[in-house]
């Protein structure tokens, strides 16, 4: 007889976020479409030990006197997480200014992390009016600074030598930013060779009053963003953040009930008995997806590809918040789909 925890298999599931290794085994991206991307292509460089291309992302003003000091300032460093910030514009003869905000955290061999934040300032000359050799979008300047927090606290809203940026949404912003900062070494979206839009969140607007507002008030807009993360052969996992009517951002936690599942015999076809010994969360949600008409979130984690024995989870957006209403659990293992309700307060009476 076989005793079964129900944590071995949402751990299984929260696996599939693969952790994007560090030096040379960093997948390699050089885009220069525009002055953000290139500033993460100059750490790329920096990550992958590509001093020579890190140099060369720089223009005639280049950032140490000599290439060898510019490549023994990264000696110590194992690597750099960075995230930028709303990039501002400006014309000036001929060409176009770029001001990029950025905080990045530089960790030495050790494992010690160290937070920086500033700016960079990249130009791009008219490439209908430029000659042979062609000199692309590069940068001119940076400037760091030690800075307190983590990396989402530390970005700069904007660059004191430059012009404002466009106004922005401020709120998606933190999100994005916090988003990147917490995941950007265990999110296949945040590798730099995903694709561009990969990691923009999907966005929904909710209308809620709180429980102790009156008919007569008006009616309180949430915000809810869900970021793909990663998938592996047959889950994918999401994270939540949602931002209420004053724009306070949280992180969703699911809150998951651990069980205790026992089995007939060792096939584990037959599920004799299951209970619920405890609760825990996980800032990932598998297979996912927002339901805006019920304002609901579905989960469905498949424990093997064909899906006969899975969990799965609604989360109702009651009173401004994501609470759990009903999680259903398929523990056995007999190639057919039959789930059994584990607790359900979307029904109750």
């Amino acid at each position: 007889m076989k005793r079964h925890s129900m944590a071995l298999a949402l751990a299984a599931a929260a696996s599939l976020a693969q952790v994007a290794g560090a030096s040379a085994e960093t997948p390699y991206l050089d885009d220069r479409s525009d002055a953000a991307a290139l500033v993460r292509s100059f750490y790329n460089a920096v990550n992958r030990r590509e001093y020579a291309r890190a140099w060369d992302y720089f223009g005639e003003a280049k950032p140490s006197k000599t290439f060898d000091a510019f490549a023994a300032g990264y000696e110590k460093t194992e690597r750099v997480d960075v995230v930028t910030g709303a990039v501002a514009a400006e014309g000036a003869a001929g060409s176009a200014i770029y001001y990029v905000p950025v905080a990045i955290s530089a960790v030495d061999a050790g494992g010690e992390a160290k937070v920086f934040a500033g700016c960079y300032r990249a130009r791009l000359a008219n490439p209908q009016v430029q000659g042979v050799p062609f000199r692309p979008l590069h940068l001119e300047k940076g400037s760091l600074k030690p800075a307190d927090g983590d990396l989402a606290d530390a970005l700069p809203a904007r660059c004191a030598d430059g012009p404002e940026p466009e106004p922005r949404d401020a709120v998606l912003e933190r999100v994005e930013a916090g988003f990147r900062a917490a995941y950007a070494q265990t999110c296949q979206t945040l590798e730099p060779d995903a694709e561009p839009d990969a990691a923009t969140p999907e966005i929904h607007e909710i209308g809620f009053r709180y429980s102790s507002d009156g008919e007569a008030d008006e009616e309180r807009k949430a915000r809810l963003f869900r970021f793909t993360c990663g998938w592996g052969a047959y889950n994918t996992n999401e994270v939540y953040y949602l931002a209420d009517d004053i724009g306070d951002v949280s992180q969703l936690q699911f809150a998951q009930p651990e069980l205790d599942i026992r089995y007939e015999n060792e096939d584990d076809r037959t599920v004799r008995s299951m209970r619920i010994i405890g609760y825990t969360a996980s800032d990932r949600a598998v297979n996912s997806f927002y339901d805006p008409a019920t304002r609901t979130i579905t989960t469905f984690s498949k424990w093997r590809g064909v899906g006969d024995a899975s969990s799965s989870g609604l989360y109702l957006f009651r009173d401004g918040r994501f609470v759990l209403v009903k999680y259903e659990v398929d523990a056995s293992y007999d190639e057919e789909i039959n789930p059994e309700a584990v607790l359900d307060f979307d029904t109750a009476p």
